[in-house]
C-alpha cells in the first residue's frame, strides 16, 4: 500500500496518540518508524477492499465532518491536545456500536504491534532496552544448510503428477509423505516460501512478515484476531510445539456426526504414528518462571495441572531460544512438518513448490483435472493430476473450494476458532515471559463446564512485546507505557475456549476469504469463567496487579484495591462482544468438515468433497467440531488417515 501524504500524516498522528513516547528514552511512534512498519505489513494484505477501506478512513480522519461523526465535535484531530486525542480514541473503543469499536481495535492493534516490533533507526528499539527484552540474536553461525530443495518457477509452467497437494502445513505435509511413500507421484504447492534454521533468529518483525499469513487479520466484525502460518511447513514451523492427541470424548462426538472411524483403531493408530514421527515427549517441558506461575497456582488451589508433551528433540534448550520458537526454531529442535513429513515426502520423490498460490481447481465432468496457481510475480503454474488434496488451512481451503465452483452448503460453515484471551499479572519477581519452553503446563480444571466437554483450558505461552499487546486493552498512553515497563515482571495466563458455536468463511468478489465470527452467549459464558479462573490463578501465585484484556480496563490489586469478585463483575459488565475483549484465534478449524451426509458436512468419511470425489480435504478444516486442545496432532492424524484412504483408491 502506497499512502498519500495526507494518509501518512493521519496515521502518524494516530500512532503518536497511542504511543507518544516519554520525552526521554522512548521516542514517539513516528520517529521510531512504526508507521512505515504498518504500511509494510498492510502491503501484504491480499484483500483490495480492506486496503481501500483503510485509505478512505485515513483520508477522512482529520476532517471536521469525521470529528462530528466520532463525537469530538467539528474539530480537526490534529488541532486537539494529546489528552484530547487520547480521549477521542478511547470514546471509539468504548462505543456502543460494534463497527466503531472494530475500527478502534484495528488501529490500536496496528499501532502497538508496529511500535513494539520496529527495530528503529539504531536497530535496537529503545523499548526493548527499557524492559530488558533482548535484540534479535540472529541466525546461528553453525546452522546447517537447508535440508529441502523446493522448486520456484519464474516462467509459466505446466506439470503433471498423480496427486497435487495444496498447502504444506500439518495436513498437506503429512498427506504428501503418505502418498509419496505409497509410490504415487506427488507435487506440493505452497504459497509461502521456505525458511530453515539459518533463516531464524531475526526477531518479531521479520518473523511476522516471513512466516505468518498476510490476511485476513481479523474476523469481519472485529471479534477476533486471526493468526496462522504461511511458509513451507505451515503453522508447524511457528506453533508452540504442544502435541496433544484428540480427546476420546471428542473422537466419539466426531464419530457420531457420521465419520465412524474416529472412534476406531484406524484413527487411534494414526494418532500413534503421528506422535512417534514427531518425537512427541514430555522430557523437554521443564518449568520456566512463566509456567511455574501456572503450576504453583493450580496446585495451591487444588486444580489439576499436567506437563505438556512437545514435538522436540534433545537439541531444544527449553529456555531462551525456545521462547523465540514462535518465529522459527533456529536450533532445529522443533519437529515441524518441514523436518519430518515433508522430508519423508521429498526422499520418496515428491516435488515441493514454493511461492505458488493456488487460485482454483479446474473441474470437468464432475472430476478435478488440474489446479491453477500463480506466483507473487504473476507467473501461472498449472498442475494436472488424478486427485487433488486441499490442505490450505481452514480459511483458505473453503475459499479455494468456493472459487472452484463447489456448491455444498457446508463449505465455509462450522468454523471453529478456539477463542483465546489472556489475563495478565504483574509480580515482584522478574518473569521474563518471552523465555522458557514454549508451553510446558496445562490445567483442564474448567475443561468441562456443561457436562458435554465444552469449557476452557489454561496454558501459558511465550509473550513477546509485539504479539503480546494483541491481548491487551488500551486506556491511554501513560497507562500503556506503565504496563510495558512492567512487562518483564508480567505473566499472562491464556484461556482457550472450546467453542460449541461457529462462524463462517465466505469469499469476496475477487475470491479472497472473509471470516465472520461472533462469540455466542453460550461460549462467552465459558470464556468469562476462564477469565475469572485465570485471575484466580494469578492471585494464588502472588500477582500484585491483575488485568484482563477488556478494553474497558478491568483490573484489581489483591489485598490493596478491589477483589476477585469485583473483577468478575466488572469483566461481565465490560462484555465479550466485538471489540470489548481482546481475543485471538490461534487454532482455526472446521470449515470443510467431515461427516456422514452432504446435508451436515462438506466432505464424506474419506475426506472427499461431496461435489467432486477426487478432491480430498486433509487439514484442520476437516474437524467436525472443535477438539478443545491444540490441534496439530489431530490434523496430522486426519491427514494420515485420509491420505491412506486416497492412496488405496488410486492404487
Amino acid at each position: 500500500m502506497e499512502p498519500t501524504a495526507e494518509q501518512r500524516a493521519a496515521l502518524e498522528l494516530i500512532c503518536d496518540t497511542f504511543l507518544p513516547g516519554d520525552g526521554l528514552a522512548l521516542p514517539p511512534a513516528s520517529d521510531l518508524g512504526a508507521v512505515d512498519t504498518i504500511f509494510r505489513i498492510l502491503g501484504r494484505n491480499p484483500r483490495e477492499a480492506e486496503r481501500k477501506q483503510l485509505a478512505t478512513l485515513l483520508g477522512l480522519w482529520d476532517s471536521r465532518l469525521f470529528g462530528l461523526l466520532t463525537g469530538r465535535g467539528p474539530r480537526h484531530f490534529s488541532s486537539l491536545s494529546q489528552q484530547q486525542r487520547e480521549d477521542a480514541l478511547i470514546r471509539l473503543g468504548d462505543s456502543r456500536l460494534a463497527p466503531v469499536r472494530a475500527v478502534f481495535q484495528a488501529l490500536k492493534g496496528a499501532a502497538l504491534l508496529a511500535y513494539n516490533v520496529t527495530p528503529g533507526p539504531t536497530g535496537v528499539n529503545p523499548l526493548w532496552k527499557e524492559i530488558g527484552y533482548p535484540a534479535p540474536a540472529g541466525p546461528l553461525a553453525q546452522a546447517p544448510e537447508p535440508a529441502l530443495k523446493p522448486l520456484r518457477y519464474t516462467e509459466s509452467t505446466t506439470l503433471t503428477c498423480d496427486v497435487v497437494i495444496v498447502g504444506s502445513g500439518a495436513g498437506g505435509g503429512t498427506a504428501a509423505a503418505v502418498l509419496a511413500e505409497a509410490g504415487l507421484d506427488v507435487i506440493v504447492l505452497e504459497r509461502g516460501n521456505y525458511y530453515d534454521d539459518r533463516d531464524f533468529g531475526t526477531g518479531e518483525l521479520e518473523g511476522l512478515l516471513n512466516l505468518y499469513a498476510p490476511g485476513p487479520a481479523a474476523s469481519a466484525e472485529g471479534q477476533i484476531t486471526l493468526v496462522s502460518g504461511t511458509c513451507l511447513g505451515g503453522g508447524t514451523v511457528v506453533n508452540w510445539s504442544t502435541s496433544l492427541p484428540t480427546p476420546d470424548g471428542v473422537r466419539q462426538e466426531w464419530a457420531e456426526l457420521g465419520a465412524p472411524q474416529f472412534a476406531t483403531d484406524e484413527f487411534g493408530d494414526a494418532l500413534q504414528v503421528v506422535l512417534k514421527r514427531l518425537n512427541v515427549n514430555d522430557r523437554h517441558s521443564p518449568l520456566s518462571k512463566r509456567d511455574d506461575v501456572l503450576d504453583r497456582a493450580a496446585r495451591s488451589l487444588g486444580w489439576d495441572v499436567d506437563a505438556l508433551p512437545r514435538n522436540v528433540t534433545d537439541a531444544c534448550d527449553a529456555g531462551i531460544d525456545c521462547g523465540r520458537c514462535g518465529y522459527g526454531c533456529r536450533l532445529g529442535a522443533k519437529q515441524s512438518v518441514a523436518k519430518t513429513w515433508l522430508a519423508d515426502a521429498a526422499a520418496h520423490g515428491a516435488r515441493l513448490v514454493v511461492d505458488a498460490d493456488v487460485r482454483r481447481v479446474e473441474i470437468s465432468g464432475g472430476r478435478a483435472e488440474s489446479v491453477i496457481a500463480r506466483t507473487s510475480d504473476g507467473v501461472e503454474i498449472t498442475v494436472y493430476a488424478r486427485a487433488v488434496v486441499v490442505a490450505a488451512g481452514a480459511i483458505q481451503t473453503p475459499a479455494l473450494l468456493k472459487r472452484s465452483g463447489l456448491r455444498n452448503k457446508n463449505i465455509g460453515r462450522h468454523l471453529r476458532l478456539h477463542p483465546a484471551a489472556a489475563v495478565f499479572g504483574v509480580f515482584d519477581e522478574e518473569i521474563r515471559p518471552w523465555e522458557g519452553a514454549m508451553q510446558a503446563r496445562i490445567s483442564r480444571h474448567h475443561a468441562d463446564l456443561d457436562g458435554k466437554g465444552y469449557g476452557v483450558i489454561y496454558e501459558t505461552g511465550p509473550t513477546h512485546p509485539g504479539l503480546g499487546t494483541g491481548f491487551m486493552g488500551w486506556r491511554g498512553a501513560d497507562a500503556h507505557r506503565a504496563a510495558m515497563r512492567d512487562f518483564a515482571h508480567s505473566n499472562a495466563i491464556g484461556i482457550i475456549t472450546r467453542d460449541r458455536d461457529s462462524g463462517t468463511v465466505t469469499v469476496d468478489k475477487t475470491g479472497e476469504p472473509i471470516v465472520k465470527y461472533r462469540l455466542s452467549d453460550y461460549d462467552a459464558a465459558h470464556l468469562h469463567t476462564g477469565i475469572v479462573g485465570a485471575a484466580e490463578l494469578l492471585e494464588a501465585a502472588g500477582a500484585r496487579r491483575i488485568t484482563s484484556g477488556h478494553q474497558a480496563g478491568v483490573s484489581y490489586e489483591p489485598g490493596t484495591r478491589g477483589s476477585l469478585t469485583e473483577f468478575a463483575t466488572a469483566a461481565q459488565r465490560a462484555g465479550y462482544g466485538p471489540g470489548q475483549c481482546a481475543m485471538g484465534a490461534l487454532h482455526i478449524m472446521g470449515s470443510a468438515r467431515m461427516g456422514g451426509s452432504p446435508a451436515l458436512s462438506a466432505t464424506n468419511p474419506d475426506g472427499a468433497t461431496w461435489d467432486v470425489p477426487n478432491i480430498v480435504v486433509a487439514d484442520g478444516s476437516s474437524f467436525p467440531t472443535a477438539p478443545g486442545v491444540n490441534p496439530m496432532v489431530s490434523i496430522e492424524a486426519i491427514a494420515y488417515m485420509n491420505a491412506n484412504r486416497l492412496a488405496a483408491q488410486l492404487k
